[in-house]
């Protein structure tokens, strides 16, 4: 029985010159090329689980994850060619034959996994990110593989980008320095306004918003006048928000809109309407009290009214107080569930 396993272990397969590819040599050679993938898998999956668990270091072991799973895995390759018995003659051969396949088809790969290698070492764009492409795509940077680089956006949609288009295009990392950015958020207002009560009561909305960054020298809100409109006058807040509320911006811009309006409502300020609708109100005796200022126009003295009390709900403002979802959450739930 021995024997017989011996002289099919021995049963040549192919004759590369000098060297014997044999049926053992082969079963050997896929053996080893499997233990390393698998030794590789295990340390790429145990080096994500300490990169989960690290805010601070989490750029630094992302890089020695794809050190580690690349390394091992070339390194694998190596030792299994030197199991089936190839020599350096061999693997020149070999070599040989792989650059015709590239030469046939496999340029684009070629370029992408070392593209790949370019952006996880320049530390320009790192897992975590959150990048604007030119086109307006927006999201957090979850992977960058050998091929693509996936990022989510805040609806929860994977986009695949090449990694040479990273490169080779200009890209807005919202979050590559610093721990938040300035937002405009514009809004209007009818002519004739307090300049000054529109800019209080905009700034006592904005600071209340939960994720507004407390007020410092250099990082102060602020309320512009930009321009004058056909039937207002345009406003800007200027606001430091969270880094967490930059990386939802759509949600952010809504929440410090909604607070807005709550505010001007409050104080009692007009929000502009096209002047033929105003016109119209003025006839009917329905107009503003400051649009009306502004067009010289009077109305009966009606008994004087407090201004509304305003209470809603702002559904942004609580979206973006919830947790965050990191970087490979998701696919930290999947192993988890795939491991129980």
């Amino acid at each position: 029985m021995i024997g017989q396993f011996q002289e099919l272990t021995a049963f040549t397969l192919v004759q590369l010159g000098d060297v014997r590819i044999t049926i053992g040599s082969l079963i050997a050679a896929v053996l080893v090329m499997a233990a390393f993938m698998v030794v590789s898998m295990a340390a790429g999956r145990a080096i994500k689980r300490m990169r989960r668990n690290s805010t601070r270091r989490a750029a630094a072991l992302y890089l020695v994850e794809k050190i580690v799973t690349y390394g091992l895995t070339f390194f694998g390759i190596a030792a299994g060619l030197s199991a089936l018995g190839l020599n350096l003659a061999s693997i020149a051969v070999f070599a040989g034959g792989l650059g015709i396949g590239i030469g046939l088809g496999l340029q684009g790969v070629v370029k992408e996994f070392f593209s790949g290698l370019v952006l996880i070492f320049d530390n320009v764009i790192n897992v975590g990110d959150y990048i604007e492409l030119e086109s307006g795509t927006r999201g957090v940077v979850h992977e960058i593989g050998p091929r693509a680089t996936r990022v989510r956006n805040n609806d929860n949609i994977d986009i695949l980008l090449p990694n040479s288009f990273l490169i080779e295009n200009q890209v807005t990392n919202w979050t590559l320095k610093g721990d938040t950015r300035r937002i405009h958020i514009p809004f209007g207002v009818a002519y004739g306004v307090d300049k000054e009560k529109v800019r209080d009561a905009v700034l006592e909305a904005a600071r209340a918003v939960p994720f507004t960054l407390p007020e410092t020298e250099t990082r102060k809100a602020q309320v512009w006048l930009t321009s004058f409109g056909d039937s207002s006058l345009n406003f800007e807040l200027l606001v430091w928000p969270t880094l967490d509320a930059v990386k939802r911006p759509r949600a952010m811009e809504a929440a410090y809109t909604w607070a807005i309006d709550d505010a001007l409502r409050k104080a009692g300020i007009e929000i502009p309407f096209p002047q033929r609708d105003i016109r119209l109100r003025g006839f009917f005796g329905h107009e503003g009290e400051d649009a009306l200022t502004a067009l010289r126009l009077e109305r009966p003295t009606p008994a004087p009214e407090e201004a509304p009390v305003v209470s809603s709900t702002n559904d942004a403002a609580e979206d973006l107080m919830q947790p965050a979802e990191e970087p490979e959450a998701l696919e930290a739930e999947t192993d988890d569930n795939k491991e129980s």
